[in-house]
């Protein structure tokens, strides 16, 4: 495998907290300057050679810095990849090139066949050989972009009775063996917690002993609670739970990693939005006082003990 990007990974650049960039809020965001610190789009929505969106996100990565987030790329696709991700590559290239991204990410799922894209992001099965897959999927995209990107972890419903680890260790692996980095969704730990009595204190403490840099994003989102599962819709505002997994998360894995509030489904009003940017805000330093307030302990109690 092509290693040559753990060495090109530059260390998390502290972007803040940031928002997705939707239709609904372009003239908010054209009109006055808006008090967020960066905005993420769905990459595919900005494929067209020209058009108001990419006008539109031309205009405004010159004040705010962009993160390309992917929805359709598909790495885990065993059949029928190529003919479709060839001509998705490219454009994502192109688009690469145009906005000059701060963060470019994808998710790790699969979601075409032959002919067909299935339009969502479908769980992998944890295995050896599908760790192979992805990583030569991963190759072939960051050495045609030239950057490191990230890989998110997916909310699922269903798990493989074959899979040989776990999601936190396979993308441990995967970032191990390509460089890339990965986008960690606090909301889907949750989701996959609940769904599977897997226990996501633990992914994140497979996560603290990566290197600094390699956790490049941190996504936060509502869910639906239903009858038979948590469903991640991005529909609502974020569960405490979920604040309360996000502030662990910052006190274990550092609180200058960028967050991001995802909202794509009954997309509420912008102050919406910057309400739970500014609840991020508020775990996140209430984390780092945690962090700093037992350090300054653990001095004392040493000077004392040295004394």
């Amino acid at each position: 495998m092509n290693s040559a990007f753990e060495t090109m990974r530059k260390p998390t650049v502290n972007l803040g907290v940031g928002v997705g960039l939707r239709s609904q809020h372009y003239r908010d965001f054209l009109n006055a300057p808006v008090a967020i610190d960066w905005l993420e789009v769905h990459s595919e929505n900005y494929f067209g050679d020209g058009g108001y969106d990419l006008h539109v996100l031309q205009q405004l990565r010159q004040d705010y810095p962009i993160s390309l987030h992917g929805v359709g790329l598909a790495l885990g696709s065993a059949v029928g990849y190529s003919a479709y991700n060839d001509a998705h590559l490219q454009k994502l290239h192109l688009l690469v090139q145009r906005i000059q991204p701060a963060l470019i990410s994808e998710h790790l799922c699969w979601g075409a066949v032959t002919g067909r894209h299935l339009n969502d992001l479908l769980p992998l099965p944890l295995r050896q050989d599908a760790l192979e897959l992805i990583c030569e999927r991963v190759d072939q995209i960051q050495n045609l972009l030239q950057r490191s990107v990230l890989i998110e972890n997916v909310s699922t419903y269903l798990r493989f009775a074959q899979d040989e680890m776990s999601e936190a260790e396979f993308l441990v692996q995967l970032a191990k063996r390509t460089g890339c980095g990965i986008l960690l969704d606090v909301n889907n730990l949750y989701v996959n917690q609940h769904n599977h009595g897997e226990d996501a204190l633990a992914a994140l403490r497979h996560f603290s002993g990566l290197p600094q840099g390699v956790i490049g994003e941190i996504h936060l989102a509502g869910h639906l609670r239903t009858d038979d599962c948590l469903i991640d819709h991005h529909g609502c505002e974020l569960a405490p739970e979920v604040w309360d997994l996000y502030q662990t998360t910052c006190s274990l894995l550092g609180t200058e990693i960028p967050v991001l509030i995802e909202w794509d489904t009954d997309i509420p009003a912008l102050p919406v939005l910057l309400a739970e940017a500014a609840k991020a805000t508020h775990y996140r330093d209430a984390a780092r006082a945690n962090i700093i307030n037992a350090s300054s302990v653990s001095n004392s109690i040493s000077a004392a003990h040295h004394g």
